[in-house]
């Protein structure tokens, strides 16, 4: 049985994103970091929705017209399409695992 937790990889110095499951209008995606954050001139701006869940480690994350938020085990968010936003910063400690839904037209 697969296990999010199993084969994190090791190299540190850049995210990595494994598609877990893709169906017409849903795509599913574990994403490890590593201490990386979002460029300030280089935010994230999707078509769609996507709903994050936070599974290990720790994270900021800012969302354009919102406070900057605290992430831990167990948060999760859901980012609005277009709304440009921001990882501020991940674990340098250890690996940041998040699952993400990406909920595509």
């Amino acid at each position: 049985m697969p296990n999010l937790f199993e084969a994190l990889p090791d190299n540190q110095t850049q995210e990595d994103f494994s598609e877990i499951v893709r169906r017409p209008g849903v795509r599913i995606e574990r994403i490890v970091s590593h201490g990386q954050a979002t460029p300030v001139d280089a935010p994230y701006d999707q078509p769609h929705d996507e709903w994050v869940l936070l599974l290990k480690g720790g994270a900021g994350l800012l969302i354009e017209g919102a406070e900057e938020i605290s992430l831990r085990p167990g948060d999760y968010v859901l980012i609005p399409a277009h709304r440009r936003h921001w990882v501020t910063w991940t674990d340098a400690d250890g690996p940041t695992v998040w699952l993400a839904v990406h909920f595509e037209e």
